[in-house]
């Protein structure tokens, strides 16, 4: 009797399912493949968008570039310039002006640089000394492990050959990259209006108009990056040198203005990581210097975060500081290096998406 009761269990057990538990199971099964099929396209997606990063990065800078030598051609344009060669026109004299200042700052620049790096395991040396009169600390032995690192190198060039070697690749494929570059920058400035057709026939006919205003509004505040960013670099540089050189007479005046110049491509981080050499240097001399010197830098960047950065880049790019200086460590963390070269424009690209995208619906 219990057989029979156990062959009946096993025979209800082993009944075929009806339709619906069917559907079921296959409604499961296809969840399972939809969710690793989902899993597995968003990986290949996350790699190849890493490694289109840079790529991006690049052809965001490459067209930034492009903007000058645009509005080159359009102010040529009523004279009867044709726009390639407007854009020519500008190319010519933005490499000029560049050449020009490289020729009269390279020669001081390089002799000054020169002279700070022989003067190292003496400043470390010095530095050393300053600190172990107030820490009562043995002096270290970093000037003089410098120092043997430095002669070892000279007495023996051929361990140099390696790092060399990749400084030079390194440097021989970013000029490559600079050049292509600059090329390709001008191209698009001589002839902009198929990539603009292009990029505008993605959107339907009732929004086009939307979308040309907001890469208007993109081209503005990009064209005002470049012109507060050149305004802030030059008035950095020239404000420290004068102020450095001639009135402290700090050496390697020229270097440090230079550094805290250039520098100014990151906002805030920039300035901040710029005035620590200089700080260093004076510290060596006498912390009365170092207090001088770091007064001065304190000035010199409040004079251009409340002069330049208002009336020239704020007006344009229409951020808040405090989303600058948070989104440029963000940027920074995301990107890398180029995004922090270009944080301002993709902050404001992102900032006028937003505004056009999300709160200019909702309004």
């Amino acid at each position: 009797m219990r057989e029979r009761d156990i062959d009946r269990g096993a025979m209800t057990t082993a009944a075929p399912m009806g339709p619906t538990s069917i559907r079921r199971r296959g409604r499961a099964e296809r969840s399972i493949y939809g969710a690793i099929l989902l899993g597995a396209v968003l990986i290949v997606a996350g790699l190849v968008a890493e490694q289109l990063v840079s790529l991006i990065l690049v052809t965001m800078l490459t067209i930034i570039v492009s903007l000058p030598l645009s509005v080159s051609a359009e102010r040529l344009a009523p004279l009867g310039v044709p726009r390639p060669l407007g854009a020519l026109i500008g190319l010519v004299v933005g490499v000029a002006v560049v050449a020009g200042g490289l020729a009269l700052l390279l020669p001081p620049l390089i002799d000054q640089a020169h002279r700070l790096i022989t003067d190292a395991p003496h400043l470390l040396r010095t530095a050393e000394l300053k600190l172990s009169t107030v820490t009562g600390d043995r002096p270290g032995h970093v000037a003089a492990q410098l120092q043997r690192d430095l002669t070892t190198f000279v007495r023996d060039p051929s361990q140099l050959l390696g790092p060399i070697t990749t400084i030079g690749a390194s440097v021989a494929s970013v000029i490559g990259g600079v050049v292509i570059g600059i090329i390709t920058a001008y191209y698009i400035a001589a002839r902009p209006q198929p990539l603009t057709d292009g990029l505008l026939s993605l959107f339907s006919p009732q929004t086009r108009p939307q979308a040309a205003a907001t890469l208007g509004r993109i081209r503005a505040a990009w064209l005002g990056w470049l012109r507060g960013l050149a305004a802030s670099m030059t008035l950095v540089g020239v404000m420290l040198y004068v102020a450095l050189g001639l009135i402290v007479g700090l050496p390697f005046a020229l270097v440090f203005a230079v550094l805290s110049a250039c520098a100014e491509v990151v906002p805030y981080l920039g300035a901040l990581a710029s005035g620590i050499p200089p700080v260093a240097y004076a510290l060596t001399i006498s912390p009365t210097r170092a207090v001088v010197v770091l007064v001065i830098y304190i000035l010199v960047h409040q004079i251009e975060a409340n002069i330049i950065s208002p009336l020239v880049m704020a007006r344009a790019v229409r951020l808040h500081p405090a989303a600058i200086a948070i989104g440029v460590v963000a940027v920074g963390e995301v990107f890398g290096l180029l995004g922090l070269i270009i944080a301002v424009p993709i902050l404001s690209l992102l900032s006028i998406l937003v505004d056009v995208l999300w709160i200019g619906r909702r309004q």
